[in-house]
């Protein structure tokens, strides 16, 4: 188990898709008895010690409670996608480091997690990432990013026109964590899985 939450630490969670893939609100399916927003801002609180749920314009949803308690961010643009929601959560965050991961991310391990923030506290000021290796690519979710430098570096790839999330770790000094490394900590691999169809839930479900 990981330790008490971090006070250094906010949390940014990925709300505003429209589910296009799924064919429905997928953040508010259910799995053991919890939506698939429910898990992801669990699993963040036991790693931050402040909670952002990045939603789209005008998205009244009511939001998982959780300690700390989850505050709403709205989105500046509907369907900009997910660079445009990371930025509204960044300046919104109250901390220097931000775990970022997406609503649709029901198995997130805390303690992959905890590992990430560790990385990144003990790297060089000039690495401003921490991401995850696996299946040999690097994946863009759940990260751990420099707030500052973070923001500086999504505001400008936005200004150019980019929507990628994986811009951000080509123009960011990123550290990767490699596959052996963090699955002795999860072991199934399920803190990079996310639910884009009904599939996927099946998949987890079996994992």
């Amino acid at each position: 188990m990981t330790g008490p939450a971090q006070p250094a630490v906010s949390a940014i969670v990925l709300a505003g898709g429209r589910s296009r893939r799924f064919g429905s609100d997928k953040l508010q399916v259910e799995i053991d008895g919890r939506s698939l927003l429910a898990h992801a801002v669990q699993a963040v609180a036991q790693v931050a010690g402040e909670i952002l749920v990045v939603v789209g314009p005008g998205d009244e949803r009511a939001l998982p409670a959780a300690q700390p308690p989850v505050r709403r961010v709205f989105d500046s643009e509907p369907g900009g996608g997910p660079l445009v929601g990371l930025l509204a959560g960044l300046e919104a965050a109250a901390e220097p480091l931000v775990v970022v991961v997406g609503g649709d991310m029901p198995a997130l391990a805390p303690d992959v997690l905890a590992l990430m923030i560790r990385m990144l506290t003990t790297s060089d000021q000039a690495i401003g990432a921490v991401v995850l290796v696996a299946r040999g690519r690097t994946e863009p979710l759940p990260a751990v990013l420099r707030t500052g430098a973070a923001s500086d570096v999504v505001g400008r790839l936005l200004a150019d026109g980019e929507r990628n999330l994986q811009s951000l770790f080509v123009r960011l000094p990123t550290r990767a964590i490699e596959e052996g490394m963090w699955r002795a900590l999860d072991p199934t691999g399920s803190t990079v899985r996310d639910v884009d169809r009904p599939s996927d839930l099946a998949d987890l479900e079996r994992s």
